[in-house]
């Protein structure tokens, strides 16, 4: 973990100080540990409320953060910052992103292709079934599913794609120091190796039933699309389908019995107006994911002209707004921008919020940016 990550740790310890307001100390001071060690009279200039003062004065006081960082490491706990190349990002793209996450496993760039699959938790033959199939479905065409791993049809979605080789990742609304539900511990192992858990909740923070409704709007965040297998009328899975709806994300219902309690919800949302999923392959085409084999090739390309590469060198790990690209390349915006949209496409560079770019990769030794230009 970078030493300035364990700030963005601490601050996140506080509550009250969620995205916004993170955004706004960030904006003030400048960094997460300016924020951190200010004074009271510099946070309440920073537009911080008295309690909000007082808290995070508090959590400073009883926060011992060479012992935190420990506590991570002991788990093997990665954290991504809104300011890391490798945060999520479509996640980054949402309202409101998780300013940190933390993460057991590793995330891939592939990752960028996932569809969430969720349902309620007291699954049927029939919504174990489209489950079973839908993940592994997915899987063998090289998408990721995402999920919550909770019982039902989340641990049967996880469990497909691990069967079939593929990748997927768990949304958890705890710390990364423990895994509930405690059966799923195998499960979670299985994530762990063949994608990640994620949680914007620190170590030591115990399962709540108010924790799960705001993690749902990371796994959709994370997906392209949400499918629903199975929900009653008051599951926890409509709740994803509506984020995903706020998203802009397409959302899939799979219709069920109308006499079935599991189906009520599903069967709800596609009258009124869901798109129901009646073959997976109708899942591809609207997603145009039918060429995601090609997709992922596109994304280990080089720059092929002096354009791109000129636009890569002068890209690093900092971030850069498109008005400074352009005024360093001498180049037009309109110009600057539809190269970059491109270069996004392509990995080569990733927005990381307010038309700031960054490279997103480094490129072999024996291409030389430099050469390119000429």
């Amino acid at each position: 973990m970078r030493e300035d990550q364990i700030y963005w740790v601490a601050l996140n310890r506080v509550k009250g100080i969620g995205a916004v307001r993170l955004r706004s100390l960030l904006d003030h001071f400048g960094d997460a540990q300016a924020a951190w060690e200010a004074q009271p009279g510099a946070l309440a200039a920073a537009g911080l409320t008295p309690i909000l003062i007082d808290s995070l004065v508090e959590v400073r006081q009883q926060l011992d953060l060479a012992r935190l960082a420990e506590e991570l490491d002991k788990h093997h706990i990665q954290v991504l910052t809104w300011q890391d190349e490798n945060y999520p990002r479509r996640l980054s793209e949402i309202d409101q992103s998780p300013p940190i996450l933390y993460v057991r496993g590793e995330l891939q760039t592939d990752d960028e292709w996932a569809v969430a699959v969720v349902g309620t938790r007291r699954i049927s033959r029939y919504g174990r079934q489209v489950a079973e199939e839908l993940g592994a479905f997915l899987a063998h065409h090289g998408i990721t599913v995402v999920s919550g791993l909770a019982r039902g049809v989340d641990a049967v979605a996880h469990q497909a794609a691990l069967n079939a080789g593929g990748r997927t990742l768990a949304v958890m609304a705890h710390g990364l120091d423990t895994v509930y539900p405690n059966e799923h511990r195998g499960l979670a192992e299985g994530i762990m190796q063949q994608g990640a858990l994620i949680s914007d909740y620190g170590v030591g923070v115990p399962p709540d039933s108010l924790n799960f409704p705001p993690r749902n709007r990371i796994i959709s965040g994370l997906s392209i699309a949400t499918v629903v297998v199975e929900a009653g009328q008051t599951s926890g899975a409509l709740i994803t389908a509506d984020f995903a709806v706020e998203q802009g994300r397409e959302v899939f219902m799979v219709p069920g019995n109308i006499y079935a309690p599991s189906s009520k919800g599903t069967n709800r949302y596609i009258q009124q107006g869901a798109q129901p999923l009646l073959h997976f392959d109708e899942l591809l085409q609207v997603l145009d994911l039918t060429q995601i084999t090609q997709h992922k090739t596109a994304r280990v390309v080089l720059p092929e002209n002096s354009t791109e590469a000129l636009l890569f060198g002068l890209l690093g790990h900092e971030p850069l707004h498109i008005n400074e690209i352009g005024a360093l390349a001498e180049m037009p915006i309109h110009q600057v921008s539809s190269t970059l949209a491109l270069m996004e496409l392509k990995g080569l560079v990733r927005q990381v919020g307010g038309m700031s770019y960054v490279a997103a990769r480094e490129l072999p030794a024996e291409y030389n940016v430099e050469a390119k230009t000429e």
